[in-house]
């Protein structure tokens, strides 16, 4: 069983449009969803509960994620006091893909691809469910993907390749991944 792993996603109250900057920190965070491996638990974070998340992520060897990097650890930073999400060990999915492939890819096109299944909305859908107040479609949509993410991961780790639509969306396409859990502690005692 993989060893303290979480995947993470969040949903922000604003879009870049609102705000005048490309920083993520200026959205605000609606919900974060996170799936612990630990537990083999999902749950989901509204803004008022990012403290107890915090404490559960600081017990976290390593989250998994789709753009965290550059989207979710920049939003979700600023509420964070007492963890440095940027000095954590992680497996961005975009981001290995990115690198691989030489541009971007979205969890849509990988999960369509890989899964066969594709995402239940939009990031608009999302700030619109929390303008609205519509909570528990905002919860399951971040969950959906938390989800989506998990499986691309697990697939990835276990075949080594995820697929991807070519940008037109005509074609499936492969790229080779080496994602594996990290190794357990090895202070554990077998006695």
């Amino acid at each position: 069983m993989p060893h303290r792993q979480a995947v993470l996603d969040l949903e922000t109250q604003k879009i870049f449009d609102e705000i005048g900057s490309r920083n993520p920190g200026e959205l605000g965070v609606s919900v974060v969803g996170v799936y612990f491996y630990e537990n083999d638990e999902y749950i989901c974070y509204e803004e008022s509960l990012i403290g107890e998340l915090e404490r559960r992520l600081s017990n976290t060897s390593r989250i998994i994620g789709f753009n965290i990097r550059r989207f979710d650890f920049p939003a979700l930073q600023p509420y964070l006091k007492h963890i440095d999400l940027a000095q954590m060990e992680i497996v961005d999915i975009m981001d290995d893909l990115e690198k691989l492939l030489g541009h971007r890819v979205s969890l849509q096109s990988v999960a369509s691809a890989t899964l066969g299944v594709g995402k239940s909305g939009s990031g608009l859908d999302a700030v619109h469910y929390y303008r609205s107040g519509e909570m528990e479609k905002l919860k399951k949509y971040c969950l959906d993907d938390v989800r989506l993410t998990k499986e691309v991961y697990e697939f990835g780790k276990k075949n080594g390749l995820v697929y991807y639509l070519s940008k037109d969306g005509s074609n499936r396409l492969t790229a080779r991944v080496n994602w594996q859990d990290p190794a357990p502690p090895s202070n554990l005692s077998l006695f």
